[in-house]
């Protein structure tokens, strides 16, 4: 008997490095993208970090192949690589039509309706299936007794029935898109149109009004699936700046160039019986000459949620009631709008404050609410950003990590006795060139043989030609740094592709070549807002893991964090 528990406590201690985590309380902040370069760089401005790393452990994490965020919080959750957690990319593939869906979730509808005019009623609700597999871990926290709060976890939608919980990224708007934004102008040359990550709508004004429509869900209601539409009116003041902005209950007065506060919204699904419930902010670009008015996509009401955000369900309502309303989208910063020219860098930027400053107000309510167990907190604001502000505008790029270690300083300030671990799934680097994998698989004879979509995955229709078409892209200098073979497991075999394509600094898969699409060039100049990525060769992206205790796990591999959590208890 003494044998086995000498055993057990020398197993914790090689897990949590060398024993020094003796603390039911620990805290876990997820930094997407933080980039161990980026902060060894700017040591002396991050003073919680520094401190951090001097009083416990600072090393690079080695991330995921790919090195994609949904693909490394996936592996993170259950400690499991993409074979078998099943999510290998942003995007996969029907095998059969080849169509491009969702990795991590997918919704399925009721079974059996009634037919009733136009409108068709189901006789049991819809229900979001995640797409990951394997345990997470804290499930097993929460099975031996410990309390657990994972607040925004990445894939993670629908959340893990245990505990307190957020979904994070994977997170749909209203609309079931990943963030669709609205921006209504009268330009007469801004004729409506769809464009990437948003739609563009003409409108005309009559006396400084305008009475728009809000594009909500596709009425599931209805047997058409028609989009269910909401009126926001506005009224233009004839001699100030300022616009009121109408819609339901809500009501509010913005200047130009001002931000308005959370707006409720309801669209009508079944006449006086269903609404969908919604939350959105405006943003009055400019109201005279011109007529611009930005709607931010429109996200399920933490107080009314009807999608499955949080768990138990009332947990976003109770969060709601206590600090008001918040982005409860998966990705909320709206680099669409900025890619599409809608914003310009110093209005994405303002956006991207909104997002970070409710980040930081969910960051204060876990805090207040953690006494015991593990909390687990995740932050977007490093990763979109460094996104757009890589290289070309560190200075506000350096005031978002800032931020960052202000939280990190307020949990130890907070907890001083808990374990903290930072971690960040993966770094970043330029994206320059756009690659067409398409093109190139054509132009090189290999366009019968194999296709890709997503934007590292590439898969084979002749399973013969891998080692050939390896080489040969390998043989691609300057481009391709290396190629992985993927071999998954039974259950994730029909949609797992066959290699993963790691490319070099400064070269990312083209958004073309995302979707499945051939454009005519095999590479091209990144002239695109989004200037930075990290969907290359993992060597060359590694995450951060800080640790409050000396001895961490240095050379730990971000699917060995989540047995490092499990030994600390």
């Amino acid at each position: 008997m003494f044998l086995e528990r000498l055993l057990i406590v020398f197993s914790v201690a090689v897990l949590i490095g060398c024993g020094h985590v003796r603390s039911r309380q620990m805290i876990v902040m997820g930094v997407d993208g933080m980039d161990p370069g980026f902060v060894e760089a700017h040591w002396d401005q991050l003073p919680n970090l520094s401190k951090l790393r001097q009083e416990g452990a600072f090393s690079r994490l080695t991330t995921t192949t790919p090195p994609q965020s949904p693909v490394a919080w996936s592996t993170f959750a259950p400690g499991l690589d993409p074979a078998e957690h099943g999510i290998f990319d942003f995007v996969h593939r029907d095998p059969v039509t080849l169509a491009p869906f969702l990795s991590t979730d997918r919704t399925e509808g009721p079974r059996f309706r009634i037919a009733l005019g136009p409108y068709e009623i189901p006789l049991s609700g819809s229900r979001v299936v995640s797409l990951r597999k394997g345990k997470a871990f804290w499930e097993t926290l929460a099975e031996k007794g410990v309390p657990v709060s994972v607040i925004r976890m990445p894939a993670n939608y629908p959340p893990v029935r245990s505990g307190d919980a957020l979904s994070g990224m994977g997170t749909p708007d209203l609309r079931g898109t990943q963030g669709t934004f609205s921006f209504y102008t009268d330009d007469p040359d801004g004729a409506s149109r769809d464009v990437s990550g948003g739609v563009i709508r003409s409108v005309s004004l009559t006396n400084g009004h305008a009475d728009l429509q809000i594009e909500g869900p596709a009425n599931p209601l209805r047997r058409d699936r028609r989009l269910s539409l909401a009126s926001m009116a506005v009224d233009i003041d004839p001699e100030e700046p300022y616009a009121r902005i109408r819609t339901g209950d809500s009501d509010v007065i913005v200047r130009q160039g001002e931000w308005s506060d959370w707006m409720h919204i309801a669209f009508p699904l079944l006449p006086h019986l269903a609404n969908a419930h919604g939350i959105l902010r405006v943003y009055a670009k400019q109201l005279r000459p011109r007529f611009e008015l930005y709607v931010s996509p429109v996200q399920a009401d933490p107080e009314q949620a009807d999608l499955p955000i949080s768990n138990p369900k009332n947990f976003s309502k109770r969060m709601a009631e206590e600090i008001g309303p918040f982005y409860t989208l998966g990705i909320p910063e709206d680099t669409s709008a900025m890619r599409q020219g809608v914003f310009d860098l110093n209005e994405f930027l303002s956006q991207s404050r909104l997002v970070l400053n409710d980040e930081h107000k969910m960051f204060r309510y876990s805090l207040d609410h953690f006494d015991d167990g593990f909390l687990f907190f995740y932050f977007s604001s490093v990763d979109q950003n460094s996104h757009m502000l890589w290289g070309k505008h560190d200075a506000e790029l350096l005031k978002v990590y800032r931020e960052i270690d202000d939280c990190v300083g307020e949990a130890r300030t907070r907890f001083p006795g808990a374990a903290l671990i930072v971690m960040s799934d993966h770094g970043f680097t330029t994206f320059d060139h756009a690659v067409n994998l398409n093109r190139w698989l054509l132009d090189h004879g290999f366009g019968s043989k194999a296709y890709a979509i997503g934007l590292n995955a590439l898969y084979l229709k002749d399973k013969s030609a891998s080692s050939e078409i390896q080489s040969a892209l390998l043989n691609w200098r300057d481009v391709v740094e290396v190629v992985t073979e993927v071999h998954p497991s039974p259950q994730n075999k029909s949609v797992a592709p066959d290699l993963i394509v790691g490319y070099a600094r400064g070269y990312r898969a083209s958004w073309q070549t995302g979707l499945g699409e051939t454009p005519d060039a095999e590479l091209e100049d990144n002239n695109d807002a989004w200037i930075a990525d990290h969907c290359v060769n993992p060597a060359d992206v590694p995450g951060v893991l800080f640790t409050s205790w000396k001895n961490g796990p240095r050379g730990a591999a971000l699917k060995d964090l989540s047995r490092t959590i499990l030994g600390a208890y």
